[in-house]
């Protein structure tokens, strides 16, 4: 057994794992004792998790056993064993329980059920199921064992029987017994559970089975099995079990657990559904209809035979009840009406719920056929009615049950109460709320009076049933006048009642003693209650909130609140209980009480003549009065007593105060009945508008309002105000009236009575009187809510517009909490009772609108045409229906047959009808309000299968129809039964996107919901893996509002009957939404809690609308699940502890405003722009705004745009819009970051705003739009491909407005965005603008075009200039006369900047366009001539402006500018020139040196200029000086816009203004205290240079007109300004990554342009960028710059066009980086390096680097990386933080193998490689075996640090041996060492001739010397200067006067003699004279010091490149050479001026 010792020392997982069995048995022997001790939490469970399938599979018995013994540890203790189970489970079925061995079995099964413990119960039957399908008795048999033993441990509740019980009858089938046999031991187990709901379904099995069955059935103990078995998460349970265990079996304590422990099991639910409609005989219509009547009867049979099926599956069974309905109502054979009975009572018990939609036809027409006497029919009758009552609510048929009640014939109103007695026993307290109560027991009340006794049995059962139910507390009321022996009558009837719920239901309104009853209450929700509370066998519910039938559901509460009845008593009685009756007794008695209490005298004085002594009277009583206690006070004696003679009457005002308010007291200190304020009623108002006495009347009204309830007060003092005459009265009425509304509540005022008062108030003469009618209203408008408004429609307008007026003042207010009134009643009762009360008046309020009936006026004839064959006759027919609407207003809920033949046009062909009807159906609602409710199931339904129409504009229709019902009948009746599920199983992606997304709108606003909504969520998951992307969308949206009401829980369990893939991705979703799960609403606070019936806007819902608020913002705050539950006013804030409330009981909305308006969500834009590349969401493109663009733009803002503001920018009302752009014009500086991440939804909702009609919004988003773009220019933010394409075309659509200031706003903000976005590409989206059919539009685009090519070139035409002058042109023949002259006046323009050229690119065109075009530039009488001038002078004005406007904005208020920018626009042509140096003042070298002496004739141009004037400074005077520069003068008071003005000159299309705009910055750069002012512009100043150097390569360099000296001079200017720039670090360091980018490309292009080595002095510029190049790598920021040229490269190789030698020079470029990393490795963000590597590697993955032509790429991207890893070490690994996803990086792979690599070998090696990029050629170099001293010296030059020595080394070798050979050394290596080594020695050789003076050039050629430095600095000098604040003398242009004499001869005066130049710039006031010549000199000597610098970092970078580049890189000896040359031409032409 050598090999045993091997397997021995193998770790335990391993030996589970091993070949030999007996290695596998001892692992698993370590195995079960490892896992008895780890740690339920150990890491090494998960070790295990792939094995424990193969212990339980084992093929060896003997080790299975064990395995299996460790696989049941495993299970148990693991706390990942649940993600085995479903192969575990398996391989135990399969594997395990066909063993022969019983403990094999045993194990298998403990198993199976340890995995149920573990949560797993539903996976486990699963595979437990699929056991029973294998053909293996043996394994059926062991299934069907481990299920028995399943359910019989843990329960039915845990295992769920359906599917068991569904596969039982196949189990008897079998052909084995002990399967047989085992099946009915099961059967027993489920019959132990679920009773007799197991009958039915194994009705069809073998019938000697079923007896035996029977036989076992009975013999089963009727003591309710329990629960013995728990699973982990009842933890609880089992304690409570194990303590009744203890405490000796089941005492009676574990009663009320029974309820709970077992679920009722309805055997309905068990059954399968069968399809009935398609079995129906194809002639049943027919027959059904025929004459004979036994044909009727066979058709009915027929029927009656399918509807026995006990359950059947939905359809649209509309017809087939039809066809029955007509049949008990018409037909005239007593039999066939019982028949047809009896098929409607299987129907409705077949389908149940689903039935509910049909009850409402059927019902009326039963109660009616009541009038049979037969009792066959009556009884089948009863049977239909009672089985079409449980499929409905009694809310949905109460109207017509009530309208049957006043019948004139005694069978039906007997049996009609019958019924309502019957319906009553299945209601519970809170399915039978008062305003069902109400109109019942009024019916009833009339049948107990009936003349026929058996109504009045009938009636007195019905009332005793309620009386059982609801309460005595709920049905008293009701019953106050019905005499003592009825009432006794109605009781015993109540004790006789037996209810389908038992006792229990009852509330605790009648347990007297108070007890609580909490505990046992079942209250069933009145929103899914009435219907589940039907079935007999329903389950007793959970506690489930009560909830109004009339609106919203509210405040859940139990049935039962301590000792107080569940609905505060409404009404006029406020607490029934403390109401105090009186009666009146006589003054003599009075008189006698009141002698008792008051003092003798007082009594006597009362009537006495002297006011004094009634005065002192007034007085003794009142002390009397404040002394008594409430008990003996005789309220009414005294009262009496008061009003006795003069009583009201009283003339001293200071006797009636006191009288007035010794009322007050009485009625707040004793018991004040309604008889005592009978007695001082009308004296008070009387006296309400009293001057002196009107606030004590006041005050004693409130006080008799508090003792007999404001209700009753109020109706009193109103009635007795409006019966007297005096209109002060009657005013000051009803202002106290609005007072007392506002502190007593609303509670059970009378509406009705107060609308006719208000509406008389509203007619009176007195103006006082109106107004406070008006105040009164908007008082009862925050109770009421918009329906108030209905009652006064027909006033008149004026009048009207008042009432509106107020009611706009009361929007958004709630109401106040009533702060009286409440004190006598027990609060505990009064939070619930009063809640009741408040949520009635809106109902109410609709209630008692007069509605009109409109059954007559629908015919049939109206019916059939609205179902006519032709579309038109339809059409009619709708039309007609409209009118009757309209003109009824409101009207009743019987609307006959018009329902139907509504339903069936909403499948109507023809759309048009579809929408009509649609839009009928939203009228309804409106004028049937709440009591469409009865209609929700077969007309609102079908509205929402409309929803998945394929037009948008008829799904839009039908959304707001379905909004529109649910705003009347609340949500409850939408989302009972199966309707709703049904419509979301049907696969339309348009039906599915669209309802979810209602419900997602609709369900965070409700608080309790019918448990059907579970029905939904199976398709809820499907529509969670649906093909299109915006149904997935809106289920994920869903999903959080789902759990909200469902529970984590359940959706869970719902989860199992998915596949395992889609059950993954739907967990992982589920655990996503629970984060994001909104809290169900608050309660809403008393004082405004009413319901908001009419069109109520959400405004008088404040919990719901909070409560969304909560809901949907989840990224606003990140603990968002907690603060949920602070949604609306919470009446408790306890509920809240511990948790933040956010929103404060009944604060304003404006609290939850704090916070920022947009949320950075990091990478949110970019994920966007991903999506919608990737056509995840909508592309932002339509002619108008569909609803989808908006919901899809709503979803994208909900992350991160604040709640409040979003509901403010997606509001129905233009006011809102307004809101939503001042605060974000508010928040616009404040917060930058926010604004630009969010910048694309930003522009997107701003492009909605610009399809707006209102001009308010459109002006204040123009407004917006500026101020935004002033930003984004400060921010120097370029805008993205994504948001131009998304909104400049919709921008561009309102340049053609009609409003003159829209348009010219439009024009601005194009203009500002040139500074934000490129203007070619701006260019193309106005030339799309050209095309539009708006003339006006045409005619703007076409001179905003104009105006981008006059200020940045010809460049700015897209595609070509040619196509795009073709495309304007071709609008000189235009139609409109306005977008003619634009065309031409474009063209013009262009004609100005290109001159002749225009013609040959516009092409041909007409005759007669063309005479117009040349006549047009005629007329502008601008030569081409002129035109660099008239560029020069026009140019500048639009960018200058823009800039202006920009550094404008950033200091001082947003003014607006674009009138400003017009008239500069249009002043163009007018302005002076100032900013331009004037031909002859330019300096052209040339010229000069070839005029031989003479003064040549050629300069008339000075004369104008009147020298002579000039002689005398005195003349000149100041305002001149000012006149000369309006521009700065006017805009240009700070240093920041002259260089905005100055740098926007240097991209222009005109060279000479270029190159005076470099020369002026340039100046300005080499002045080290002006220098800083350029900080900020450089990325600007970049920008402008490089477009520049593109609009030279472009176009300048093709135009064969141009003198190519003037190019060269623009390249010099630009490359000397540059090279300025890049010497001063601070300021290079500002260029950012993509101008470097861009500016690297502009540099590298023009080094390798031939056309420009072609040019006389080529060579020079090409030197000169390359000393440019150098000093742009060294001195940049080296992040910034080493990513430019990685995205360089990277866009080189991958552009085809792109020459190989660009990319070669971008990786020199590289490499000279490299060499510097060691130096400047740590000021480079090596992230973001890395980041772009990566991308770089993602681009060109090795492979595709490898196919390149040429090995640089990947030989430069080697080297950087090993540079990095060399330096930084194994640290550069921290550096990938930015990269999305590492691991599948090619970098991380890459740097990996590098630092492995570089651990290995020693570090010189790798030192080596890296040095330098071309090594191995001077290694080659260093080995030829030559003279050793030459050796020595190549190596010199060869390294990096003695280069200069080994130089001078070679130099003085060669002068010693001049016949030395050098070749061999040279001929190895490269020639650009070659070339090097060559130009190195002859620096030598010049610097050793002493001409050491003269600088290496900086690449400037003599021409730019000679006229780009002197130009420069007299304009800078002049505009700076000004700028500075200091007025420029005449001195300054004395001083160029002298300077100018002298070039012409004309001043004598010796060089020698001049001071040295100093800048004048540093003192403008006083310059010094300088000679042009001079002026060369010193910056010659300025270059010098950086020669050296140069020259040591210049022979640096060429050891890097290798051969080939020789001819373009610089050579510093020639430019030495050339300077040189340059002097001696200066020396000419000074010598032959003397």
């Amino acid at each position: 057994m050598g090999d045993d010792s091997e397997w021995m020392k193998l770790p335990i997982d391993q030996k589970c794992e091993h070949k030999l069995w007996k290695a596998r048995l001892n692992g698993y022997e370590e195995a079960l004792k490892l896992f008895q001790k780890l740690d339920d939490k150990s890491p090494e469970w998960s070790k295990y998790l792939g094995l424990i399938k193969k212990f339980v599979t084992d093929s060896n018995a003997v080790a299975q056993l064990k395995g299996l013994e460790a696989a049941l540890a495993y299970v148990e203790n693991a706390h990942v064993a649940g993600k085995t189970t479903g192969e575990v489970a398996s391989g135990v079925v399969n594997k395990v329980f066909n063993q022969p061995k019983a403990r094999a079995k045993e194990l298998g099964l403990d198993i199976c059920l340890m995995y149920i413990e573990i949560e797993k119960g539903e996976a486990v039957q699963e595979e437990l199921l699929k056991g029973l399908d294998n053909k293996n008795p043996k394994i059926i048999v062991a299934c069907i064992e481990t299920l028995r033993k399943a359910l019989s441990e843990f329960g039915s509740k845990i295992i769920s029987l359906k599917p068991i019980i569904k596969v039982l009858p196949k189990l008897f089938e079998s052909r084995e017994k002990a399967v047989r046999d085992e099946a009915k031991l099961l059967a027993v187990e489920i019959y132990r559970w679920i009773r007799d709901a197991l009958r039915p379904p194994l009705q069809n099995i073998n019938s000697v089975q079923l007896k035996e069955l029977e036989e076992e059935w009975v013999k089963v103990s009727s003591a309710a099995p329990k629960q013995t078995r728990f699973l982990r998460s009842q933890q609880e349970l089992k304690a409570k079990f194990e303590q009744q265990q203890a405490a000796g079996g089941d005492a009676d304590g574990g009663d009320d657990d029974e309820e709970e422990a077992v679920p009722q099991v309805d055997a309905y639910e068990l059954l399968e559904a069968v399809e009935i409609l398609s079995k129906l005989p194809k002639d049943f219509y027919e027959k059904v209809e025929a004459k004979k009547w036994q044909e009727r009867k066979e058709a009915l049979e027929a029927v009656e035979l399918l509807v026995k099926n006990p359950k059947l599956e939905s359809g649209d069974y509309a017809d087939l009840v039809k066809v029955l309905k007509k049949v008990v109502g018409k037909d005239t054979n007593v039999m066939l009406v019982a028949l047809a009975a009896k098929c409607l009572t299987g129907l409705a018990s077949g389908l149940r719920k689903k039935f509910g939609q049909y009850a409402g036809h059927v019902v009326p027409t039963i109660l009616e056929k009541f009038k049979e006497k037969k009792p066959q029919v009556v009884q089948a009758l009863q049977e239909a009615i009672d089985a079409i009552f449980l499929t409905t609510t009694l809310q949905n048929i109460s109207e017509d049950v009530l309208a049957v009640m006043d019948n004139k014939n005694p069978t039906i109103k007997q049996q009609t109460s019958l019924f309502i007695a019957r319906s009553f026993r299945h209601c519970t307290p809170s399915t039978l709320p008062k305003s069902l109560l109400k109109p019942f027991c009024a019916a009833l009340l009339k049948h107990i009076n009936d003349s026929a006794p058996e109504v009045r049995d009938a009636g007195f059962e019905a009332l005793g049933t309620a009386l059982k139910v609801a309460g005595e507390k709920a049905v008293n009321p009701f019953l106050a006048d019905v005499d003592k022996l009825k009432l006794d009558r109605i009781k015993e009837c109540a004790e006789k009642v037996e209810l389908v719920y038992g006792e229990k239901t009852r509330g605790a309104a009648e347990k007297k003693e108070g007890k609580p009853s909490a505990g046992k209450t079942p209250a069933f929700s009145g929103n899914g209650g009435d219907k589940e509370t039907k079935d007999a066998a329903a389950k007793p519910l959970k506690k489930a909130p009560a909830a109004k039938p009339g609106g919203p559901p509210k405040k859940g509460k139990p049935a039962a609140s301590a000792g107080v009845g569940g609905a505060g008593a409404k009404g006029k009685k406020g607490p029934e209980t403390k109401e105090i009756f009186e009666s009146e007794l006589s003054i003599e008695v009075c008189e006698e009480k009141a002698a008792a209490v008051l003092p003798a005298s007082c009594i006597q004085q009362l009537d006495s003549g002297n006011w004094k002594e009634r005065l002192a009277c007034m007085e003794e009583f009142q002390k009397a009065v404040e002394l008594m206690e409430r008990s003996e006070m005789p309220c009414q004696a005294l009262v009496r007593m008061l009003a006795k003679k003069p009583g009201w009457k009283e003339t001293n005002f200071q006797v009636m105060q006191m009288k007035l308010h010794i009322v007050a007291l009485i009625a707040q200190k004793g018991n004040f009945s309604k008889t005592s304020a009978q007695v001082v009623l009308d004296g008070l108002v009387d006296k309400a508008g009293d001057v002196k006495c009107g606030s004590n009347a006041k005050e004693a009204m409130t006080a008799i309002a508090e003792a007999c309830q404001l209700p009753w007060t109020a109706e009193q003092v109103v009635a007795m105000a409006f019966s007297q005459k005096n209109p002060k009265n009657q005013s000051e009425t009803l202002n106290w009236l609005s007072n007392a509304i506002k502190e007593f509540g609303f509670s059970g005022l009378n509406v009705k009575a107060f609308i006719s008062n208000v509406k008389t108030a509203l007619a009176a003469t007195n103006p006082a009187v109106r107004t406070s009618a008006i105040t009164l209203l908007g008082v009862m408008y925050l109770y009421v809510g918009p329906s108030l408004r209905m009652f006064f429609e027909d006033e008149k307008p004026a009048l009207l517009s008042q009432i509106d007026a107020e009611f706009e003042k009361m929007q958004g207010q709630t109401a106040p909490a009533p702060t009286r009134g409440i004190s006598r009643q027990s609060v505990a009762g009064g939070d619930d009772g009063d809640e009741e009360e408040q949520e009635e008046v809106g109902n109410d309020v609709v209630d008692l609108l007069p509605r009109t009936d409109i059954g007559d006026k629908i015919t049939a004839e109206l019916v059939s045409k609205i179902g006519d064959k032709n579309w038109k006759i339809r059409k009619e027919g709708l039309d007609e229906v409209t009118s009757i609407i309209n003109e009824a207003k409101f009207i009743e809920p019987n609307i006959g047959e018009l329902l139907a033949a509504l339903k069936s046009r909403l499948n109507d062909s023809n759309k048009i009808l579809v929408q009509q009807t649609l839009s009928i159906l939203q009228q309804l609602a409106t004028a049937m309000g709440p009591n469409i409710k009865q209609h929700v199931k077969n007309l609102g339904i079908p509205v929402i299968t409309v929803l998945g129409d394929s037009k948008n504009n008829v799904r839009a229709a039908a959304l707001a129809t379905v909004n529109a019902w649910a705003e009347q009948t609340g949500m409850k009746e939408w989302l009972e039964g199966e309707d709703l599920s049904e419509e979301l199983k049907k696969e339309n992606p348009f039906l599915r996107q669209e309802l979810l997304g209602w419900l997602a709108e609709k369900l965070p606003t409700l608080r309790s919901v019918p448990s059907d909504l579970l029905l939904c969520v199976p398709h809820l998951y499907s529509c969670l893996e649906d093909r299109n992307g915006d149904v997935r969308k809106k289920a994920q949206d869903a999903l959080p509002v789902f759990m909200m009401h469902l529970g984590f829980e359940k959706m869970t369990k719902a989860t199992s009957k998915l596949k395992p893939t889609s059950k993954d991705q739907v967990l992982a979703m589920l655990e996503k939404a629970k984060a994001n799960m909104p809290a169900k609403p608050a309660p809403p606070a008393k004082a405004s809690s009413r319901v908001a019936e009419g069109a109520a806007p959400a405004k008088f819902q404040p919990a719901s609308a909070l409560a969304e608020d909560s809901g949907s913002n989840t990224m606003e705050s990140k603990p968002d699940p907690k603060r949920a539950k602070a949604g609306g006013a919470s009446s408790k804030a306890k509920g809240v502890q511990g948790k933040k409330v956010l929103s404060k009981p009944n604060l304003k909305e404006d609290d939850d405003k704090s916070g920022p308006i947009f949320i950075i969500v990091p990478n949110g834009k970019e994920q966007r722009m991903k999506d919608e590349k990737g056509l995840k969401v909508l592309k932002w493109n339509f002619t108008t705004p569909r609803d989808e663009y908006i919901e899809q733009l709503k979803t994208q803002m909900s992350s991160c745009v604040a709640k409040w503001l979003q509901d403010e920018m997606f509001h129905a009302d233009f006011q809102h819009h307004n809101k939503a752009l001042t605060v974000m014009i508010e928040h616009l500086e404040s917060e930058k970051d926010g604004v630009i991440s969010c910048l694309d939804l930003i522009l997107k909702w701003v492009t909605l705003r610009f399809f707006d009609t209102n001009t308010s919004v459109l002006m204040k988003t123009l407004e917006y739009l500026k101020l935004l773009f002033n930003l984004l220019g400060q921010e120097e933010y370029h805008l993205t491909e994504n948001e131009a394409s998304s909104f400049i075309p919709y921008l561009i659509l309102k340049v053609g407005e009609p409003k003159d200031v829209i348009r010219r706003d439009v024009r601005a903000i194009l203009n500002r965005m040139c500074l934000i976005y490129p203007a070619s590409k701006m260019f193309t989206f106005i030339m799309e603008g050209t095309k539009s059919k708006n003339s006006k539009q045409r005619a703007e685009c076409l001179e905003e075009l104009g105006c981008l090519v006059e200020s940045y070139g010809m460049n700015v035409c897209q595609p070509t200039p040619g196509k795009a002058l073709k495309e304007m042109a071709t609008h000189i023949g235009d139609r409109d006369n306005t977008v003619r002259n634009a065309a031409l006046n474009t063209i013009v323009t262009v004609y100005n900047v290109h001159g002749d050229q225009v013609f040959k690119l516009i092409g041909n065109l007409s005759e007669k366009d063309m005479s117009m075009l040349e006549e047009r530039i005629k007329r502008s009488a601008k030569r081409p001539s002129a035109a660099p001038v008239r560029q020069a002078e026009e140019k500048p004005q639009r960018t200058q402006n823009i800039s202006a406007n920009a550094s404008m904005l950033r200091k001082g208020p947003a003014e607006d500018m674009s009138s400003k920018l017009n008239q500069n626009r249009n002043m163009g042509s007018h302005s002076e020139t100032t900013h331009t140096v004037p031909r002859e003042f330019q300096l052209d070298l040339d010229e000069i040196e070839n005029d031989n002496g003479t003064v040549r004739c050629e300069m008339p141009a000075l004369v104008q200029h009147k020298l002579d004037d000039i002689f005398e400074p005195v003349l000149i005077p100041e305002p001149k000086i000012r006149a000369v520069s309006p521009h700065f003068d006017d805009m240009h008071s700070n240093t920041a816009s002259t260089i905005n003005f100055v740098i926007s000159q240097v991209a222009s299309g005109d060279i000479n203004t270029s190159i005076q705009a470099l020369a002026q910055i340039d100046e300005v750069l080499r002045q080290e205290d002006k220098a800083e002012a350029m900080s900020g512009h450089i990325d600007q100043f970049l920008i402008a240079t490089f477009m520049q150097l593109r609009l030279i390569y472009n176009t300048h360099m093709a135009d064969e007109k141009l003198d190519k000296d003037e190019i060269v001079k623009l390249y010099s200017c630009i490359i000397g300004s540059m090279i300025s720039l890049f010497q001063i670090e601070s300021l290079a360091r500002e260029a950012s990554t993509g101008v470097l980018k861009d500016l690297m490309h502009g540099l590298i292009t023009l080094m390798l342009d031939s056309r420009v080595e072609d040019l006389e002095e080529g060579e020079q510029v090409i030197r000169s960028v390359n000393l440019l190049v150098v000093k742009v790598l060294e001195k940049s920021d080296q992040t910034n710059i080493l990513s430019a040229l990685l995205v360089l490269l990277q866009d080189s190789l991958l552009a085809t066009a792109s020459s190989p030698k660009f990319s070669e020079l971008v990786m020199k470029c590289l490499w000279r980086m490299v060499r510097l990393l060691p130096e400047t490795i740590n000021s480079i963000n090596l992230d973001r390096i890395l980041l772009d590597i990566h991308i770089f590697m993602k681009v060109f993955p090795k492979e595709k680097l490898k196919q390149c032509k040429s090995e640089f790429p990947i030989r430069t991207l080697k080297t950087l990386l090993h540079t990095l890893c060399k330096l930084k070490g194994p640290k550069i690994l921290d550096h990938l933080t930015m990269i999305d996803n590492k691991n599948e990086s090619e970098l991380e792979a890459h740097l990996c193998r590098v630092m492995k690599h570089s651990m290995n070998q020693t570090g010189s090696k790798a030192d080596k490689d890296t040095e330098k990029g071309a090594s191995h050629i001077e290694e080659k170099a260093s080995k030829a075996k030559v003279n050793d001293i030459l050796a020595e010296i190549f190596k010199k030059i060869g390294s990096k640090e003695n280069t200069k020595e080994g130089l001078a080394e070679l130099y003085e070798y060669k002068k010693k041996y001049s016949d030395a050979d050098i070749e061999p050394f040279l001929k190895n290596s490269s020639q650009f060492f070659q070339s090097y080594v060559e130009r190195g020695l002859r620096l030598i050789e010049t610097e050793r001739e002493g001409k050491g003076r003269i600088a290496a050039s900086t690449g400037i050629s003599p021409q730019m010397e000679g006229t780009c430095v002197p130009a420069s600095t007299h304009t800078v000098s002049s505009s700076i200067g000004n700028t500075n604040g200091e007025e420029v003398g005449p001195s300054v242009y004395l001083e160029r006067l002298k300077i100018l004499r002298q070039r012409c001869g004309l001043d004598n005066a010796k060089q020698e003699d001049r001071p040295p130049l100093t800048s004048l710039l540093s003192k403008p006031a006083v310059p010094t004279v300088a000679s042009s010549t001079d002026m060369l000199h010193s910056k010659l000597s300025q270059l010098r010091e950086s020669r050296e610098q140069y020259q040591h970092l210049d022979l640096d970078s060429n050891q890097t490149h290798s051969s080939g580049i020789g001819t373009t890189l610089a050579s510093p000896s020639s430019a030495a050479a050339n300077i040189d040359d340059l002097k001696k031409r200066l020396e000419r032409i000074k010598s032959s001026r003397k």
